[in-house]
């Protein structure tokens, strides 16, 4: 047999409407008698925020019964019972009504319940859950003013499930778009160990799944509060780097949360709440400020409803029986702290005192927002009836075109019509349920201010509208951040944002928002913090030193405009023109015995390739192209040749000389000047032959070379030898004429002649091969262009040691002793 109402307010009607409403906030243990009989003991803890429900589906219904356009000639009646927020009373209230039992009314009389086709309620998912199940069997429809839960949009397991409070699914997914749009990867979740706690934190969850939001820990408030448990949760919020919490909670667990988190003093976090207790009175209260002002949270939409506050106030224990409202001394005692039983003691009530309105949590009419959701339930259901009433016999929704008896009315009945309700409030919102039995999802975003007179307003600075593509919208300028910040937005992030240059390198084990910050390797960037991964940079490119942009790679060449390459354009320039300056020396005294003396012919042909030998280091000089390269190569082998072939020319001449002035020899007729020349022509043109062979079959090409220095790599322009072949050949081949030159001038170094030039021959001679022979090594092992200014040094040197060798010493005599410039000095001995 079902039990009793615990409590209900009741007044007949054409159509009686059922409510369901949390009065009390705690059911009472069953007690036995001495007959060991189960005696019904009061519900404790008046809630006068549920009261002032339970008076606004009153204020509803008589303002639909007053309202000659809705349900004319009908009245509404209703039967609103305590649940004391358990399941149990939740379930024993909606059982009796659906069945007619007989039950008590107040403490007094007893009354025929009349059978209820649709109940509003009730005020949370999982008492509401308990309910749908049960009375699914009955096929009784539910109009829940708060239940949230996502799981009751499931129209296969709850069928007949209507409610007016958005669906938890919006409200995670716009508290989820918070969480992004301030950039807070690093933050806390607390819920209830509830369905309402489970579901809604699942879909926060969900939400995130695919963001740059990451949970730092996931905290659950138990049943009956524990206080060890309710202690470590504090505990491990307080210890967190998270500053941010975000909370899927019930007002009454949010209020032992919170009590737990001032009594440890935490003050630097900004809380996120839902729908269910961001309004909620008794959490805002000046002792919570220090930790909980700032708080962001969303609550449905608030509305102002015109005369609901002269309704509250008009409510007076001396003016109302027990027996229509058991609950209106109850609230009187709650409100003033009186007693209305002497024997208790304390301040005894009069029924005099006043309710004004605003003065209570049950005349708070200024945030409007669960009692607007009462408001829209009675009106719907008003609505769904007057449709029933509007329709037509034979062009009824039912079997054979049938209408509803509304005076013997089917819950199924009003179930089909409530899914059909398509009507403006009398505050000029529009109100529907979609296919899942859910409103249009609407929800401002309410912020925690303190004011000069040390308490919370309720500052709505933003709002969420699902219906206009999940927009969200805040004004920060408005917006009073918690934790501390109060003017900056709080950060909390488990690691810093990589710098631009670095990347994200995942810490193993922990969460994808945890990561160490490594520098991108060589020739890879990442131009924005926070990159997850490096960008090569592309061909001909290399990283700068911060590894934040892609620059060209660094060209290097011996240029003009390098101080290298002036210093070495002044050297060869200048031997260039000591070349020339000797050249006319000689021209100028080419009379002299001197001159005349050492082949002036010869003399003139070696000074022209030694000024070629100085030019053609300037064709090493500058970015190689293809031109560059031929020339300096072949220019070089060439004019190298031309010397060496003088001096051999000279050097045979000199010996075969020497042998010719002893008796019976007359070799003389085999080195005179045609002689000299052909064997000059012929050894010079062995070189050209090598060189055009070279040129003809692999030239050399520009090329490019990369190496690494401090700064990355470097691209090398230089001249490739193309033929290995080729250059060994030519390079060789000046090689062995110098090294044929050296052995003869050695040999003749110790002639009795007075100017024996021989001697200057081999002098010249071996700093030639030596500078070449060093050469190797240092061209081998210098980096970029050093190379090419290894070579032209190389060249130079050789250049400047046969000039001052062969012609350093007759220039000093020719230019300053002149005395000595004479047939008879050249003559003597």
């Amino acid at each position: 047999m079902v039990e009793s109402i615990p409590g209900s307010v009741y007044k007949a009607g054409d159509v009686v409407i059922g409510g369901l409403f949390p009065v009390h906030l705690k059911a009472p243990q069953p007690e036995l008698d001495f007959r060991h009989e189960k005696v019904n003991a009061p519900c404790e803890i008046f809630n006068q925020r549920a009261y002032r429900w339970l008076q606004v589906m009153v204020f509803a219904v008589e303002e639909i019964n007053n309202n000659s356009n809705l349900l004319p000639n009908f009245t509404l009646g209703y039967l609103a019972a305590d649940t004391c927020m358990a399941e149990s009373a939740t379930l024993l209230s909606a059982m009796a009504m659906v069945i007619g039992q007989e039950v008590h009314l107040g403490n007094s009389g007893c009354g025929s319940v009349p059978v209820v086709p649709v109940i509003v309620g009730d005020a949370f998912t999982s008492s509401s859950i308990v309910v749908a199940n049960t009375l699914g069997v009955f096929d009784l429809p539910m109009v829940s003013y708060a239940a949230s839960c996502v799981c009751l949009s499931d129209k296969r397991r709850y069928p007949l499930f209507f409610r007016t409070m958005p669906s938890d699914a919006a409200q995670a997914w716009a508290m989820a778009e918070l969480l992004r749009m301030m950039g807070w990867t690093w933050v806390g979740l607390v819920s209830a160990d509830d369905d309402f706690g489970r579901s809604g934190i699942q879909m926060l969850l969900d939400a995130l799944r695919g963001t740059e939001v990451c949970v730092a820990y996931h905290e659950v408030i138990p049943r009956g509060y524990s206080k060890m448990t309710m202690q470590r949760i504090v505990e491990t919020i307080q210890k967190s780097t998270a500053r941010v919490v975000a909370t899927f909670l019930i007002d009454q667990d949010a209020k032992a949360l919170f009590e737990e988190v001032v009594y440890n003093n935490v003050t630097d976090k900004q809380w996120i709440a839902n729908d269910a207790w961001v309004t909620y009175g008794p959490i805002s209260s000046p002792h919570n400020i220090p930790s909980l002002a700032g708080t962001i949270g969303f609550a449905v939409r608030r509305i102002d409803i015109p005369a609901l506050g002269a309704f509250l106030a008009r409510i007076n224990p001396s003016l109302t029986s027990p027996n229509s409202d058991p609950f209106t001394k109850e609230l009187w005692e709650t409100v003033f702290g009186c007693s209305f039983s002497p024997g208790l003691g304390g301040t005894l009530c009069t029924g005099s005192e006043v309710i004004g309105i605003g003065e209570s949590l049950y005349t708070d009419v200024a945030q409007l927002r669960i009692t607007y959701n009462v408001y829209k339930a009675v009106y719907a259901i008003a609505y769904a009836i007057n449709n029933m009433l509007a329709c037509e016999p034979g062009k009824g929704p039912f079997l054979e075109g049938q209408c509803p008896d509304v005076w013997r009315l089917q819950p199924v009945q009003i179930a089909h019509y409530l899914r059909e309700v398509n009507f403006t409030t009398p505050l000029k919102e529009w109100m529907n349920f979609d296919e899942s039995g859910d409103p249009p999802a609407s929800y401002d975003i309410i912020n925690w201010h303190v004011t000069a007179q040390g308490t919370i307003e309720y500052v709505t600075v933003g709002h969420f509208v699902s219906s206009q593509g999940s927009d969200l919208h805040i004004d920060m300028d408005r917006v009073v951040w918690g934790g501390g910040s109060r003017h900056q937005v709080p950060v909390t992030v488990c690691s810093s944002p990589c710098p631009a240059g670095m990347r994200k390198a995942l810490q193993k084990g922990r969460p994808v928002c945890c990561f160490d910050c490594l520098p991108c390797a060589g020739g890879e960037i990442s131009s924005k913090a926070g990159s997850l991964e490096c960008i090569r940079c592309p061909e001909r490119f290399w990283s700068n030193s911060n590894h934040t942009a892609c620059i060209p790679q660094q060209v290097d060449f011996l240029s003009y405009n390098d101080t290298m390459g002036v210093i070495l354009s002044i050297v060869s320039g200048a031997g260039a023109a000591l070349t020339a300056a000797t050249f006319a020396t000689f021209l100028y005294h080419r009379q002299t015995p001197l001159v005349r003396a050492n082949n002036s012919e010869v003399s003139f042909m070696l000074l022209l390739s030694l000024k070629l030998c100085f030019l053609c280091a300037l064709a090493f000089i500058g970015q190689p192209v293809t031109w560059s390269c031929m020339l300096r190569h072949t220019l070089l082998g060439i004019s190298f040749v031309s010397c060496i072939s003088c001096l051999l020319s000279r050097t045979v001449v000199v010996l075969v000389a020497f042998r010719s002035t002893l008796p019976g020899k007359n070799r003389m007729r085999y080195v005179g000047p045609a002689q000299q020349r052909l064997g000059i022509s012929i050894c010079t043109l062995v070189q050209v032959l090598i060189c055009v062979l070279w040129l003809t079959l692999a030239p050399p090409q520009p090329a490019e070379r990369d190496i690494m220095n401090n700064w990355g790599p470097k691209i090398i322009l230089e001249c490739a030898t193309g033929s290995v072949v080729g250059f060994s050949l030519a390079l060789g081949y000046i090689g062995l004429l110098a090294f044929v030159c050296l052995i003869l001038a050695f040999l003749a170094r110790k002639l009795p002649d007075n100017f024996n030039e021989a001697k200057l021959i081999t002098f010249s001679m071996l700093i030639f091969c030596a500078v070449w022979v060093a050469f190797v090594p240092a061209y081998i092992t210098s980096p970029g262009k050093y190379t090419v200014a290894v070579e032209i040094f190389a060249i130079l040197a050789s250049s400047y040691g046969l000039l001052f060798c062969i012609f350093a010493p007759k220039c000093f005599i020719i230019l300053l002793r002149p005395e000595k410039n004479t047939k008879k000095c050249m003559m003597a001995r």
